[in-house]
This record gives C-alpha cells, structure tokens and sequence, in this order.
C-alpha cells in the first residue's frame, strides 16, 4: 500500500511541477548575488541579509522565505492528494474487497504523507545548499551583527531549525490529509487548507488577535529563524508541542472519518 500511494502520487505531474517550483526558488534568489558572494543583501538583515556569505546561508534563507506558504501549499496538495485521489477516482470501495483493511490503508496514507512532506522540505534544503555552494561557496555561518559559527555550531543549528520546520510542515500535512478524508473532493480539500494557512497568516500579524493566534500551529512556524539570530530562540518547546498536538489530534479526527464513512462516499 505505501508503494502504491507514494508511486501513484510522487511521480505524478502536478507533483514533479510542484516539487520543482520549491527548488527553483532557492537558485532563482542566488542568482542576482552570484557577482558577490560573501557580501551582505543589501540592507536586508537577519537570514536573508546574510543568504550571500555561504551555501548554508543561502539554505537557512530560502527555507525562512518558502515556509510561511509556498512550501505549506505544497504539502497540503501532496497530503490532499494522498488522502482523497482513492475515492475521487471512485476506487476506494474496491481497496476493501482487495481487501486492505481501513486501519491498513490510513497507515499507509499517513506514511505516505510523511514521506512527502519529508521530500518537499528536503527539495527546498539541497537546492538552497546546491545553488549556494555554486554561487557563493561552503564558507563558515555568517551571523549579522555577531560572530560567525564554528562548524559545530551551525550544523547543529541547521538540523535543529530543518528539524522543528519538517515537524510545523507534518503538521499542516496532517490538517490537509484530515481534510481530503473529510470534505467530498481534494481539490476542496486543499482550498480550505490554503485559505486556513493565509487566514491564519493574517490573524498572526494582528496584534489585537494574539490571543487567536497563539492557538494556531502557524504562530509557532518561525520560531526556529531565532536560532541564527543574536537574540536567540524562544518559545521552540512550545513550538514543537503546539505540532505535535496538531499532528495527534488531525491523525485521531481522520482515524474517525476514516472508520465510519462509507467508501464510496
């Protein structure tokens, strides 16, 4: 069943197009700067000031930029697509007569969806680093307004933060395949989960609306850039918990839908 599910939805084209419009835009930031590498942004500052000075600079950068909605976009369709292609091409009662049983097919969707959301941030990670080594080379991590880091340091920054940004993308995967088991269609499915992301983005900048947002998983999804900032992190525990709880409350609610709908409907 997970072979079925990742070959059925990986290789279609929607996806290969998808996966690819996340890696070009890590090579298409680098380019303007290929000229002038370890040279800061302009007067940006942060991540995306010091995207030019290494190729994991770059990466950390591009990550910053596609994870507030490119990149949620993309692992809603995927995770959509996963949950709801079965019975939109209307074969979902005929996978119980095989028989795969319901417990077995939502393992396998659910593996499915991890997988892909693993690949989709790993797209936006080795084309940042790629596109950076090319154009601006594997020098040490660059901090504005501080020392640069060992080598030590920014390895176990970067894993920390792709770590905690895979863990807030599990989590939207988890609200989208919830939604493609629950709504009639997935592309229904993965309007609801775009307008929640872009609903939930504008409630977050509000600051009359905290108290809304700090109960939303995408107030949490930034917190990892303090990690590369002389200030430091703050709030990552709660961060990973406020995930985590997303992905265990979505996983039981699709469990819900799952065993008691008519495969057919």
């Amino acid at each position: 069943m997970l072979r079925f599910e990742l070959t059925t939805q990986l290789v279609r084209v929607r996806t290969l197009i998808a996966l690819a419009c996340l890696a070009g835009v890590p090579v298409a930031a680098a380019v303007p700067f290929a000229g002038q590498p370890g040279q800061r942004n302009g007067d940006e500052s942060g991540l995306f000031g010091a995207s030019p000075y290494s190729a994991a600079n770059h990466a950390m950068a591009s990550l910053e930029f596609l994870a507030p909605l490119l990149l949620p976009i993309v692992v809603a369709l995927l995770a959509c697509a996963i949950a709801s292609a079965d019975r939109d091409w209307g074969v979902r009662r005929y996978l119980y007569v095989a028989p795969v049983t319901r417990e077995r097919l939502l393992a396998a969707k659910l593996a499915a969806t991890a997988l892909a959301t693993l690949i989709a941030v790993a797209v936006v990670m080795v084309a940042g680093l790629g596109a950076g080594t090319v154009l601006f080379g594997w020098h040490r991590f660059h901090l504005i307004g501080a020392a640069p880091l060992t080598t030590a340091e920014a390895t176990g920054r970067v894993v920390t933060a792709t770590g905690y940004a895979l863990l807030c993308m599990l989590a939207m995967a988890a609200f989208a395949f919830t939604l493609g088991l629950l709504l009639p269609r997935g592309a229904e499915a993965l309007a609801v989960a775009v307008g929640f992301v872009v609903i939930a983005s504008i409630i977050n900048g509000q600051h009359a609306l905290h108290a809304v947002a700090a109960v939303l998983p995408v107030h949490y999804w930034q917190n990892w850039v303090g990690l590369f900032d002389p200030a430091g992190a703050h709030d990552l525990a709660l961060g990973a918990a406020v995930q985590l709880a997303t992905v265990v409350l979505c996983v039981a609610a699709g469990w819900l839908v799952l065993r008691h709908r008519d495969p057919a409907a």
